[in-house]
């Protein structure tokens, strides 16, 4: 089991939703987060102070059996992928186990 965070553009949302669909990974959690990566955000200057910025993203986080870890790797970078500084990051973390709270099943199968 893998547990994968991505961290997107916001405007690619819809696109990705539809990608993982397509290869039957419909089961995620999706927050609206700040942050900056190499794009180094955006500066503003208030008061003659400069600031940066931090940009909006969107953070999905997915759990998934071994089976779907590439098609999902897969379908999440064919959706995001524009070439430009900012496109996002997609971590794959391993899971060490899942509990389902309603059945109390465990691992792959609390997965879905």
């Amino acid at each position: 089991m893998k547990y994968i965070i991505a961290i997107i553009q916001p405007h690619k949302l819809e696109d990705v939703k539809q990608a993982l669909e397509d290869v039957e990974v419909n089961l995620m959690t999706v927050s609206t987060v700040l942050g900056r990566g190499r794009q180094k955000g955006f500066v503003e200057v208030y008061r003659s102070v400069k600031e940066v910025g931090l940009l909006k993203k969107i953070k999905l986080e997915i759990a998934v059996n071994e089976d779907f870890v590439e098609p999902t790797v897969q379908a999440i970078l064919k959706s995001t992928y524009t070439g430009n500084p900012g496109d996002g990051k997609i971590f794959i973390i391993d899971l060490q186990d899942v509990v389902r709270i309603r059945t109390g099943e465990r691992g792959g199968t609390a997965i879905g």
